[in-house]
């Protein structure tokens, strides 16, 4: 009993990604090739084959996405494919008519077109004109759908020669919004699909694709694609040969990745991006006169026909060779392995000059913008790491820091191993694995205290931005400054002290018992105070020893401090607005309310416990009034003041902007130097 197809079915269980919604296309154009091969052989030049794109009658709507100066495209709704080849003669219909046919199996044909046909489009409409043995010319035309499968429309002769038109109609949704859209993006992916019909020799026929508006020519585009030819390669892969066909493209007219084009049956199956696979290889390479090129190759073999899989968007092969295959199967791994040692042999001249760009790129990066590396630069280095020259800052920082965290990650390793060894029988390189340990740890160090100098060099740039006015005069606000020095409303029982920039202000700072920021009276757990007034910044230190307090005191004692930060250039500091009033009031609740520590625990009372207040604001004339009526001394750079109040207890520090951030850079000057970073 003979075995029942339904067509339905075959189409449901036919896959067919998204991201490959040409496929159809590209498949009526490679039997439209084929079928050109078949009636001229040799003289494949006299062969045309015509794409056209259908596009919708109807405007499409358009919400701005074209953007200005350009006309939305109206929507794909199908494709024709005319050739001028052998036509739908009586050995090629029942071919089409039977599922799985192996009659075109030679040349790597599975019999599945037609299924990713009906997959993205409603229906098919097929005109051919073939030639018998006696020299006539005979007509076919045929619908092909799912519902009504092939319906058959007549037999009468419509054109001079052999020849077909494939009319791909209804395209579906899901697939007409994946597939490109413009014509010189589907005649790329024509070409590209088909491209060794054009490095064949013998080259391929004319083929064009068009649209209303235009044509393009794929002959054209290979003089505009491929720079130069290479010599193909054959490689051995455990006794499998391997034809890689190499070609250097024009950077200016593709996409400037190096790409390994995996193909089968004379049809690229699927594409890879080789970026990086090969120590150099990048997108832009130059040749020795100095022309830029991408380098591409197509590789194919037999090995490749025999295990594309029905919808030629994959292959039945084993990315590695696990524990369950034998030693001497091929996988993907060994496949890539064997051309990429070709690929590293064949591009060695340009190879060799990228990596020399590429280390001065780097080198040029970790020098001005990212010291940090440069302690582990040469391990990096020897881990394999190749860097584009033309590579983004953002993209080659990102590179550098997961190749850091690697580096770090080996040396974890590396440490348990060499610690593991302790108090147990060593081995004789124990020494010499413990050294290298050590080292590659000391290089690590280095690197996290040049990141935490040079995150320092970069916040003090950003306090020089927000101190300065923007081009229509105005100043940051008083909050953007507080909150690059310390997020607001926190304390720190809320942040760790690596979130702050307090040292800016006085590196003692992050040596505190309890800090809050922009946080009322009434919520500090270091006092009872239960005002609701916020001071900018208040902390207490404790201390064991006596400092400016009186001899005797029971231990510990606390010191208060005080920080008032003002916008800049801020000139309204009147008798009502004071900050320095406003800071010795914050110091004098405090006092008054009981001063407790972080945990809440009471301290014992001591008016005599010292208090720093740091008034951060720009020595405008009001507020140099309230300097001099407090009695304050101006610094040696005229760029603050300075006292000690003796009713308070308490020392005073108005600082200018200005001199908040020379301070700061004085106080990091030698390791700015150090790092080769700006000081200045």
């Amino acid at each position: 009993m003979a075995l029942r197809t339904s067509l339905a079915g075959r189409v449901r269980n036919t896959s067919l990604p998204k991201s490959h919604a040409l496929l159809p296309l590209l498949e009526a154009v490679v039997n439209g090739l084929q079928a050109i091969d078949t009636r001229f052989g040799d003289a494949v030049e006299k062969g045309r084959l015509h794409v056209r794109i259908l596009r919708s009658p109807q405007d499409p709507l358009d919400f701005g996405s074209s953007g200005p100066g350009r006309t939305a495209l109206k929507p794909i709704v199908g494709f024709s494919v005319e050739d001028n080849g052998t036509g739908f003669d009586p050995d090629n219909m029942k071919s089409f008519e039977t599922l799985d046919s192996e009659f075109k199996a030679g040349i790597g044909c599975r019999g599945v077109g037609r299924l990713l046909w009906l997959k993205a489009f409603d229906r098919i409409s097929v005109d051919s004109t073939y030639q018998d043995a006696a020299g006539s010319l005979h007509g076919r035309q045929f619908r092909f759908s799912v519902a009504e499968e092939i319906e058959h429309l007549g037999e009468h002769v419509d054109a001079d020669e052999p020849g077909t038109t494939v009319s791909l109609e209804g395209f579906k949704v899901a697939f007409q919004q994946s597939a490109p859209k413009t014509i010189e993006s589907i005649a790329r992916e024509v070409f590209e699909h088909c491209i060794w019909y054009f490095l064949r020799p013998g080259g391929a026929p004319e083929v064009t694709v068009a649209d209303d508006d235009g044509s393009v020519s794929l002959n054209a585009l290979l003089e505009d694609f491929v720079f130069s030819e290479m010599a193909p390669t054959t490689v051995d892969v455990k006794g499998e040969k391997f034809t890689m066909v190499n070609l250097r493209f024009r950077s200016s007219t593709r996409s400037t990745a190096p790409r390994l084009y995996w193909c089968a049956a004379n049809r690229v199956v699927f594409e890879e991006n080789i970026t990086g696979k090969v120590p150099g290889l990048v997108g832009r390479l130059k040749d020795e006169h100095g022309a830029e090129f991408t380098y591409v190759c197509y590789l194919s073999s037999g090995f490749l026909d025999e295990r594309v899989r029905a919808d030629r968007t994959a292959f039945d092969i084993d990315e590695s060779v696990s524990g369950r295959l034998a030693a001497d199967d091929v996988s993907f791994d060994d496949i890539r392995e064997g051309v990429l040692g070709e690929v590293e042999k064949i591009l060695d001249v340009p190879l060799r000059a990228v990596r020399e760009e590429g280390k001065e790129r780097v080198n040029e990066f970790v020098s001005r913008h990212a010291p940090r590396y440069r302690p582990v630069l040469a391990r990096l280095e020897a881990l394999g790491i190749t860097v584009d020259p033309w590579i983004k800052d953002l993209d080659l920082e990102l590179l550098l820091h997961r190749a850091l965290q690697k580096l770090e990650a080996d040396a974890i390793a590396e440490g348990q191993e060499v610690f593991a060894e302790t108090g147990s029988v060593m081995s004789e390189d124990y020494q010499e694995r413990l050294a290298r340990y050590l080292d590659k740890l000391s290089d690590i160090n280095q690197s996290d205290l040049a990141a935490y100098v040079s995150r320092r060099r970069v916040v003090l740039d950003l306090l020089l931005k927000l101190i300065r006015s923007d081009d229509d005069g105005k100043y940051s606000r008083e909050d953007a400054v507080h909150s690059l020095l310390i997020p607001m409303r926190t304390d720190s029982n809320e942040i760790g002290p690596d979130a702050s920039n307090l040292w800016i202000i006085d590196e003692s700072l992050a040596f505190h018992d309890y800090l809050a920021s922009d946080k009322t009276l009434k919520s500090m757990s270091i006092t009872g105070d239960d005002s609701i007034k916020r001071p900018d910044i208040l902390a207490t230190r404790l201390a064991d020893t006596p400092v400016l307090a009186a001899a005797g005191e029971k231990l510990p004692l606390p010191s208060l401090v005080v920080v008032e930060i003002k916008r800049p250039m801020r000139n309204d500091a009147s008798e009502g607005k004071n900050p320095i009033e406003q800071c010795l009031g914050y110091v004098k609740r405090v006092r008054a309310g009981g001063v407790r520590t972080a945990t809440g625990r009471p301290i014992p009372k001591s008016e005599e416990s010292p208090a720093f207040c740091y008034i951060v604001a720009d020595l405008t004339e009001t507020m140099v009034e309230r300097c001099e009526m407090s009695n304050l001394r101006p610094t040696h750079d005229g760029l603050g003041y300075f006292g000690f109040n003796e009713p308070a207890k308490a020392y005073i520090e108005v600082m200018s902007f200005d001199r908040l951030v020379n301070m700061a850079m004085e106080r990091n000057r030698a390791f700015f130097d150090k790092l080769g970073l700006p000081s200045a």
